[in-house]
């Protein structure tokens, strides 16, 4: 399989893409009815705001998850400078439905693991399941069980440290 990854800010067009698919991902979001997204549907906070907000954030890396080259889908990591003991935090991750379930959002985890090593946090909504079943099996390779669980305030969150590993 290949999956690659490429920096959103570099690529104009990735941009546009990440702004006309993020509407899929909040509808995701949306569907389980949580924090701040039906908020977002109900306001209609223009995909394009808020995808030029991350990509001014200094400490935030847009990356473009690309399957063959074509465009799959989307993540966003911010740096936290170790606060909390955290180097960096996943907040968003999307991988477009009808290339779910092939084994891309698993690669591109892997990528970008690798890619920036250091302590992470992944966080998903205590209500998406399947999510939680993503990343427990994401991290439980990656890792190989390495990793700590915390669950409380409507949030399951994932602790681990990444470092380039090398295939033997």
């Amino acid at each position: 399989m290949t999956v690659s990854l490429r920096d959103a800010r570099e690529h104009e067009q990735d941009c546009a893409w990440i702004e006309s698919v993020y509407r899929d991902y909040l509808d995701d979001l949306r569907a389980r009815r949580t924090g701040l997204f039906p908020v977002l549907g109900a306001v209609g906070l223009a995909e394009s705001r808020l995808v030029q907000g991350w990509l001014a954030d200094r400490d935030a890396t847009l990356l473009t998850i690309l399957h063959h080259g074509r465009r799959a889908g989307f993540a966003l990591l911010v740096a936290q400078h170790g606060r909390h003991g955290i180097d960096y935090r996943l907040t968003e991750f999307f991988v477009a439905r009808p290339l779910r379930r092939r084994g891309l959002g698993r690669e591109a985890a892997r990528l970008i693991f690798d890619r920036f090593a250091g302590r992470w946090e992944v966080v998903q909504d205590a209500g998406s399941p399947s999510a939680i079943a993503f990343w427990r099996n994401v991290l439980a390779a990656y890792t190989g069980g390495d990793y700590r669980e915390r669950t409380g305030h409507g949030e399951v969150r994932q602790y681990f440290s990444s470092a380039k590993r090398t295939k033997g």
